[in-house]
């Protein structure tokens, strides 16, 4: 196998596996490709309000569970003086406030914040067939249970409504279906009319009993859309019937149909939704309250929310010390792959390899105009004092610890300067890193000897356009966001290094420098 095809090998797969992970964070991780993205957040209030009677006091209520398509991300109780507690049901958890006595009108409060997003933590798995679910769910009734309260005709108008049904039927799903759609026809039937006119009957209630009648398996479903400004509302109820490809949703009006986007389902089951002891006119009314947070200043509550495994070696777990280290750590790639670029590709020549890219960090920190000044007064200095050096003779050790010692004394110069001029960005000179500038002068004032003033001002010009591109593009916040977010980037970046590395084509400098010969 070839160099160069082993090369594209590694370079294809580190891309792709760079790739993966950044929409395998993006798709089920809910991490956002850009920084400025907002998020909805919606919280829940469930108000239940009463009158005390000097007596020991019960409220429970039912608590909903951790759905697919909407993410729990906090719930709080305001409950004043009750005691609080939760307690695990056949159903699910229910929140239970109690008091030895209470008096006079009181409220209590049970906050939930959620947002809209698909949730793919681990959720234990929930054996759906028939015998397990059956126990929990099986209130069917027998015929004369079923007709117990009921005339003759009554009787009579619901069994032909049932035999009706029946025949257009296939199963519980269609059964279900067909059932309310005879309950909600524009043209009832004189049997549905009758059952609907019947005293303590409603809809409800009859294609309750009738499923139950008709040893169907069902459940009732109660839920709020998650719509801003809801205030003082019921849950709407629903019907979930079983069927051999587990739970279908119901509308008492539309029929079979898919639990909307923005509905929040608060309970399932047929437990009551809340029971009061001890008190009298309970009442339990919901609110919905919409807000947006960018999605920046939320990702570390998701994350430690999540049971993730893969994110907890997300760099948001650091502290947040070590987060604004990689913040800038993580900008060095994209400058690096600035110098591949133009030194490969374009042809530019610098002072050294990847000294552009430490000025780019050094610009960051001092602003680009005040970095420009400052790089100038100290080379310029700096290449002074290092051509009067060169005359005293001294070894290449001794001639750039002096070098050193001089850049440190003007940066301190320049410092105290700025300070008494009232210049605060120029105080931020300590950024630029003296080693660098010091070889960078001692490279300066050879290559000046060897090669002349041209020479210096093609490569230091070169490097200083280097730094300012490597320096817009480490600037640029979403290229910044993104990086910290999706490091795995770095692994594409290296891929197109690797790439570039195998090429030994012209550069485009030196297609400008031979163009002549192709006029010849």
């Amino acid at each position: 196998m070839s160099s160069k095809f082993q090369v594209m090998i590694i370079a294809f797969m580190l891309a792709a596996v760079g790739f993966f992970i950044v929409w395998y964070k993006v798709a089920f991780l809910n991490i956002p490709l850009t920084p400025h993205e907002k998020k909805d957040y919606f919280t829940i209030s469930a108000e239940v309000s009463f009158s005390g009677e000097n007596a020991p006091a019960e409220i429970t209520m039912a608590l909903p569970a951790q759905q697919e398509d909407v993410k729990i991300v906090s719930q709080e109780s305001e409950s004043g003086g009750f005691g609080f507690t939760i307690s695990e049901t056949e159903e699910g958890e229910r929140a239970v406030w109690s008091k030895r006595s209470i008096e006079g009108k009181q409220k209590i409060y049970y906050k939930i914040t959620v947002s809209p997003e698909p949730v793919y933590s681990y959720m234990p798995e929930v054996d759906t067939e028939a015998e397990t679910v059956r126990p929990l769910y099986s209130n069917t009734l027998d015929t004369d249970a079923f007709f117990a309260l009921w005339g003759e005709v009554e009787r009579a108008a619901a069994l032909n409504l049932i035999e009706t049904v029946r025949v257009h039927s296939s199963g519980p799903l269609t059964f279900a279906a067909q059932l309310i759609d005879q309950l909600n026809h524009k043209a009832p039937s004189d049997s549905v009319k009758m059952l609907l006119n019947m005293e303590g009957e409603d809809k409800v209630s009859l294609i309750t009993k009738i499923l139950m009648h008709e040893k169907i398996i069902i459940r009732k479903v109660r839920g709020i859309y998650l719509k801003d400004r809801q205030k003082g509302r019921t849950l709407m109820e629903m019907l979930e019937v079983y069927t051999e490809k587990g739970w279908k949703l119901f509308d008492y009006e539309k029929g079979h149909v898919y639990k909307p986007r923005d509905m929040f389902i608060w309970q399932r089951g047929n437990d009551a939704l809340f029971t009061a002891k001890g008190v009298s006119k309970p009442k339990l009314r919901f609110s919905v309250i919409q807000t947006q947070v960018p999605v920046i200043s939320t990702i570390q509550q998701n994350i430690y929310g999540s049971n993730s495994e893969f994110l907890n070696f997300s760099l948001f777990t650091l502290p947040a010390s070590q987060q604004n280290a990689f913040k800038q750590i993580l900008l060095i790639p994209m400058g690096v792959l600035i110098v591949v670029i133009l030194r490969i590709l374009v042809g530019i020549r610098t002072m050294g390899t990847f000294m552009p890219v430490l000025f780019s960090l050094a610009f960051i920190q001092t602003t680009l105009l005040n970095g420009l000044v400052m790089f100038f007064v100290i080379v310029f200095s700096g290449l002074f004092i290092r051509f009067y050096l060169s005359r005293l003779r001294l070894l290449l050790v001794a001639r750039i610890s002096a070098v050193i010692i001089v850049v440190i004394a003007i940066m301190s110069l320049m410092s105290i300067i700025s300070y008494k001029l009232g210049l605060t960005q120029a105080l931020s000179v300590t950024f630029f890193p003296m080693i660098i500038l010091s070889w960078t002068i001692e490279r300066m004032s050879i290559l000046w000897e060897e090669e002349g003033g041209r020479e210096v001002f093609i490569q230091g010009s070169g490097s200083l356009l280097v730094a300012v591109l490597a320096y817009f593009a480490m600037m640029n916040e979403y290229a910044a966001y993104l990086f910290f977010s999706f490091p795995e980037l770095l692994l594409v970046i290296l891929a197109v290094i690797i790439v570039i590395g195998r090429y030994t084509g012209y550069r485009l400098s030196e297609l400008f420098r031979f163009a002549p010969l192709g006029h010849s």
